[in-house]
């Protein structure tokens, strides 16, 4: 039995991770996907907001040669620091399901692995650092499932000379836009909102405003997708509906969390935030040695926690942990 098992292999993750493990306890980090999954799955040429100092775990710098690291660099750093400290990570392995063992002994954690295979691990402790980005906030329209729609954007070459729509008025959906329309999309932009984010990257706000404003980027606004068609889209918007050429749409609409693996074993949630119930100075959940994380101790608002904070976590359990072990 691990003494500390960490769902979650993205930076939050990967720095309680290295806080428990540095103050003695038995360590095992578990991800779904890839190491930093969400980060690899981030735009390809993705600059971050952050300095790189701020992204930086472990106690290790992050190098950098530019002001503010781009998406390569910050996975390349995060490669490094796990192997320098021999950090137990295990890719491709899903938490299916998670239970208190009998006595509160610990828990026992369900897995699956990439080829379906099951397994079972148990630990002390566990710490959800889940993170938001692998459950898009859906349009709930015809054919969004379809082979014409993605919530991630990687790259504009594929759609050259192509029509482009993109759903969405914040960072994600403003970039993509505008790193589409340079690479010679034909890019529309419909968003729910009468404006665009107030929240927008600082060297993006004039950008996007500029294009928007010459109509290089064709915009609509108070207005949302409601079909998908195979060559076209059709809008609601306050003027009634209309109909776009269209050859693909992505619906940057942001992320939620998934908090499956907390309601399973009664964790209580702040009705008004969606955030779980849990001890800031401990992050403990009302479950006891079940502990979170990272964005997932935000709830529905992402806007309080980033890398910045959430990897501040980890010393905060780690030190509990450690407090623990010495009134035992």
């Amino acid at each position: 039995m691990a003494e500390c098992v960490i769902v979650g292999a993205g930076p939050c993750g990967l720095a309680a991770g290295l806080a428990t493990q540095g103050a003695g306890f038995s360590t095992l980090v578990l991800d779904q996907g890839c190491l930093t999954n969400s980060v690899y799955h981030f735009p390809t040429n993705l600059v971050f907001f952050s300095s790189a100092d701020l992204l930086e775990i472990g106690g290790i710098p992050f190098p950098c040669a530019q002001e503010k690291p781009d998406r390569r660099a910050a996975l390349a750093y995060y490669r490094r620091v796990t192997e320098h400290f021999a950090l137990g990570v295990r890719q491709n392995t899903k938490v299916t399901g998670l239970r208190r063992l009998d006595g509160g002994r610990g828990f026992s954690l369900e897995t699956s692995g990439p080829s379906g295979e099951v397994g079972e691990l148990q630990a002390r402790h566990v710490v959800l650092a889940t993170g938001y980005y692998d459950n898009p906030n859906r349009l709930s329209i015809p054919a969004e499932d379809g082979p014409k729609l993605s919530h991630y954007y990687t790259e504009a070459h594929p759609y050259w000379q192509r029509d482009v729509l993109v759903v969405g008025g914040g960072n994600s959906a403003v970039e993509a836009a505008l790193d589409l329309y340079r690479h010679g999309a034909r890019v529309t932009l419909v968003h729910r909102e009468a404006a665009l984010s107030p929240k927008l990257k600082p060297w993006v706000e004039p950008d996007i405003r500029n294009r928007l404003r010459d109509q290089a980027i064709k915009s609509f606004f108070q207005s949302e997708l409601r079909t998908i068609g195979p060559d076209s889209v059709t809008l609601s918007t306050p003027g009634g509906p209309v109909d776009l050429p269209n050859s693909f749409v992505f619906a940057l609409t942001g992320y939620h969390p998934d908090p499956s693996l907390l309601r399973g074993l009664g964790a209580a949630f702040d009705p008004e935030s969606g955030a779980p119930v849990h001890d800031p100075q401990t992050m403990e959940t009302t479950v006891p040695g079940l502990f979170i994380a990272g964005t997932l101790a935000a709830g529905n608002d992402q806007n309080q926690i980033f890398i910045e904070n959430g990897r501040l976590h980890g010393n905060l359990i780690a030190t509990a942990l450690l407090e623990r072990r010495l009134e035992r």
